[in-house]
């Protein structure tokens, strides 16, 4: 697969927002600016971002606790994500979801969910809903290494598998659940062998390398398009902070920890781009200046944006 200047550029950008967002997300919550908890995608720019360029406006994803990197690879607008967080009446959710809970129905962000698993069913209700309807549209789900042990996962799967479902399933296996590492809590080393219970494909694939996920992605959603049914994508990659802000992780290896960030898919794609001849390191620079600008005006959205009201505590809550 061929990919282009534009579509390599397209990653940098998105891959870079992500970065941004979230470190600006961290020193936010240091200063005591964020209330509730914030759980960093850093690290892991590359997965959101390889397969959210194969989706469509119409297509669906389904987030996790750890969302931000999906819903600014969506196309969430970064000016709401900031009022959320800070907990503002501008916010996607009108300050009453925090970061665990955003979500953007037009733009088919079913939500980011604060329970392990629970996107899985989500994804397969959509994926059912776009092939009764005939829409042509697919869903993706991404969870983590840790959901592919619960019911939900293998409950979803099988569903989808039986009636070849247009879902692609995305595990972002970042090694760790919560402070439990991979080794530790599954007795095999590739979560993609799973699929094959479920007679669908699996496959894994460098989770740091963009190329690599959007190329996975792309045969995917090919296949889901196509009726033949869903696939299991394995993207093997390093959550570089704690599970949540505020969590020192003294869990993790130090040693593994530097091998990992020295494998991060930013400079990776940069360096790929720059050898082909794409862009000049200069250039890479004005767009990480430009996306640093969109976040501070983001924060300042967000700083400026009135608190929720009282009178608004039960509007637009079902449950």
């Amino acid at each position: 697969m061929q990919l282009t200047k534009e579509n390599l550029l397209a990653f940098y950008q998105t891959m870079v927002t992500i970065r941004t967002f979230e470190t600006k997300a961290a020193e936010l919550f240091a200063a005591g600016k964020l209330p509730g908890f914030v759980h960093l995608y850093i690290g892991e720019e590359a997965v959101a971002t390889g397969v959210c360029a194969n989706l469509t406006a119409k297509d669906y994803i389904t987030s996790t606790h750890r969302g931000h990197g999906h819903l600014i690879a969506k196309g969430g607008n970064v000016d709401l994500m900031m009022a959320e967080l800070y907990g503002k009446a501008t916010g996607y959710c009108k300050g009453k979801g925090g970061s665990m809970h955003i979500a953007d129905v037009d733009l088919g962000i079913l939500g980011a969910n604060g329970i392990v698993g629970a996107g899985q069913p989500i994804a397969v209700g959509a994926a059912f809903a776009c092939k009764y309807k005939q829409s042509g549209a697919i869903a993706a789900c991404f969870f983590g290494d840790g959901a592919s042990n619960r019911g939900t996962f293998h409950e979803a799967m099988n569903l989808a598998s039986i009636w070849k479902l247009p879902v692609v399933f995305v595990c972002e296996n970042n090694m760790y659940g919560i402070s439990n590492c991979q080794r530790d809590h599954m007795n095999i080393c590739d979560i993609s062998d799973r699929a094959a219970a479920y007679g669908v494909p699996g496959v894994t694939v460098d989770g740091n390398d963009v190329v690599a996920v959007y190329e996975a992605a792309a045969e995917a959603a090919k296949r889901a398009r196509s009726g033949d049914g869903p696939s299991l994508i394995e993207c093997k990659t390093w959550r570089w902070r704690g599970h949540f802000e505020g969590d020192p992780a003294t869990y993790k290896n130090p040693e593994e920890q530097k091998t990992w960030i020295g494998k991060d898919p930013i400079p990776r794609l940069a360096q790929k781009i720059v050898e082909l001849g794409h862009a000049a390191d200069a250039d890479l620079a004005a767009i990480a200046d430009a996306v640093k600008a969109r976040v501070a005006a983001a924060v300042a959205f967000a700083e400026n944006s009135p608190d929720p009201l009282p009178a608004d505590v039960l509007t637009d809550v079902y449950a």
